[in-house]
């Protein structure tokens, strides 16, 4: 599905489309990434009460709305993971459950050669006991930030600790950094990478959902020039806003936004089959 506003005025509304159907389409407790103008479909549980995750990956042609399922050797059997794309190239598949139990290890997909392969961790890495229903945020091309539920087969804490994932594809490695922050122990919950205001805006990682808690949760902080940009979906054009603060010309005129206007409510646009989300404030921080 497919979202575009209908108005801005005062009383903005979005409509969805139908952009798709197909019945490769349908799983749940998978990944959807967005590498090269193409959407993956990675693994996840293909029918009700299912228990035994999927292997497969489907390829999503946003200019063709074509489904079709690749035939990629040694695709992982994962639910309940999360995937970030790397490179241009690589689809990196991280945590889940594989019918069996919860896991910290990466798969990467190599798109050029249509092949997936099990990445191993690098010395000193420190994995997680095992992770499901977490969320993976990018914050630059090779370092991923992961929050969520952890713990093995029949335990998991109570609080959530938090990770940075660094991926090398030259090494096939990946290394785990525990973080000293911890967070409420989450699951199935979303996070957001956003930024302040201003010519040089600081970050912060949201926490949305996934407990007893209706607030938000901050995951991170990150100074002033740490993140240079919110970064463009893989081998397209960068529509996200650049650091000076105005926003993507483009992007606002399809959305009715008149061009330069300054603070823009929070806006999601989808651009030449990218999405591009971002949140500007007036002033300061709101939630």
């Amino acid at each position: 599905m497919a979202a575009a506003p209908r108005g801005w005025a005062g009383g903005s509304r979005w409509t969805w489309r139908p952009v798709a159907r197909d019945a490769l389409l349908a799983r749940a407790f998978h990944s959807c990434t967005e590498l090269r103008g193409r959407l993956y479909l990675v693994g996840g549980l293909l029918a009700g009460g299912a228990t035994e995750p999927s292997g497969d990956t489907v390829v999503l042609d946003l200019e063709g709305d074509q489904a079709v399922r690749m035939g990629a050797r040694g695709g992982p059997r994962r639910s309940h993971h999360d995937a970030v794309p790397l490179g241009g190239r690589w689809l990196c598949a991280v945590g889940g459950w594989d019918g069996s139990r919860r896991l910290a290890a990466v798969a990467a997909l190599d798109t050029e050669r249509g092949e997936w392969e099990a990445w191993a961790a690098a010395p000193g890495s420190c994995p997680p006991a095992g992770l499901s229903s977490h969320t993976c945020t990018r914050l630059s091309d090779r370092e991923v930030r992961v929050a969520g539920r952890e713990g093995g087969t029949r335990t998991q804490r109570r609080f959530g600790s938090i990770y940075t994932l660094r991926l090398d594809p030259g090494a096939r490695t990946y290394c785990y950094k525990e973080e000293g922050d911890h967070t409420a122990s989450r699951s199935g919950h979303c996070a957001a990478l956003l930024r302040g205001p201003g010519p040089r805006p600081a970050h912060q990682l949201l926490l949305f959902g996934g407990c007893s808690s209706a607030e938000p949760e901050v995951a991170g902080h990150w100074s002033p020039g740490t993140i240079k940009r919110l970064l463009p979906p893989q081998g397209r054009a960068n529509c996200c806003p650049p650091s000076d603060g105005t926003a993507c010309q483009v992007c606002e005129q399809w959305a009715g936004v008149p061009a330069g206007a300054s603070g823009a409510a929070a806006s999601l646009v989808l651009c030449g089959g990218a999405l591009c989300s971002d949140v500007r404030w007036r002033g300061s921080y709101q939630t």
